[in-house]
């Protein structure tokens, strides 16, 4: 198993050697870690518009069909609890272009949303790269992995978005009818948007433990203030849950809401860590 030493060794070319550079050396410098992230993201994008017609009808549409993994767990929980309502019904909606360019759009912005979504490590690992070498020794003993976690919570969120809140709510919406007379008929670029922004929204709340880290750090986040208003979050959290998740099914809204209680655990625990780290290195100061 790798290890947070593996990781920031593997960033060690780039360690600071003592040296300043010039203002114009800086621009410079970021401008290379630019290009590099850019030629990364349109690698990958250019990738995904060759595969453009398997990444839309298995992947996009994946979420909407009866034979997707997610509906296929919950429908056999469904069978084993006897609570049908588990089990998703086929999405009763029409999926329409409106548009002379609808389509090619479409392809054209689904290439761009997976091309950013595979070079978001290797784009966090170059924005690592800039900033690493003006931190001080302790900050980056403190910050070795980052790229790892950072990328490790953030597909860990959009697994979550793709595979648990995106076919719930895609589900509730299609299947919502105020009268049975009226037909869903959705732009798929309205489809895709919403697609999108479900699982986007979960990688980027993934990234608690890691706010939480970087504030712990800075001396504004403690555990004990985490823990003394956990009742407080909890109460958010099943609120956002809710709000996730448009049906009123209960055990739906609690699948959703178990991770984001576990993240919250997890962000605890991390600021502990940070919390003890601090206290041994001032102890260690002070008898020095």
């Amino acid at each position: 198993m790798a290890t947070d030493q593996d990781f920031d060794d593997f960033d060690d070319d780039d360690a600071s050697d003592g040296t300043e550079m010039s203002f114009l050396g800086h621009l410079e410098e970021l401008r290379w870690h630019i290009l590099r992230s850019v030629a990364s993201f349109f690698i990958f994008a250019v990738a995904a518009w060759f595969f453009r017609e398997f990444i839309f009808s298995s992947i996009i549409l994946g979420p909407t069909k009866t034979d997707f993994y997610t509906n296929q767990i919950l429908c056999q929980a469904a069978d084993l609890f006897n609570m049908p309502s588990l089990c998703m019904q086929k999405a009763d909606f029409i999926l329409q272009s409106r548009e002379v360019s609808g389509q090619f759009m479409m392809a054209l912005t689904q290439s761009i949303i997976v091309g950013l979504l595979f070079a978001f490590p290797y784009m966090f690992h170059e924005l690592w790269r800039f900033i690493k070498p003006g931190l001080k020794s302790k900050e980056l003993k403190a910050a070795r992995g980052a790229v790892f976690w950072v990328s490790v919570l953030f597909f860990s969120g959009v697994a979550f978005g793709y595979f648990v809140v995106a076919p719930m709510a895609i589900n509730f919406l299609a299947n919502f009818k105020l009268d049975p007379s009226i037909q869903n008929q959705f732009d798929i670029n309205d489809y895709i948007s919403l697609l999108s922004m479900l699982t986007l929204a979960c990688g980027i709340t993934f990234q608690l433990p890691m706010v939480a880290f970087v504030l712990s750090q800075v001396g504004i986040l403690t555990p004990s203030f985490m823990r003394e208003y956990r009742r407080h979050a909890l109460i958010v959290i099943f609120i956002v849950a809710a709000i996730i998740t448009p049906s009123p099914d209960v055990v739906s809204q609690l699948l959703v809401a178990f991770p984001l209680l576990g993240l919250y655990e997890i962000s605890i625990g991390v600021s502990g860590r940070v919390l003890k780290r601090k206290m041994r290195e001032e102890e260690m100061e002070s008898n020095s």
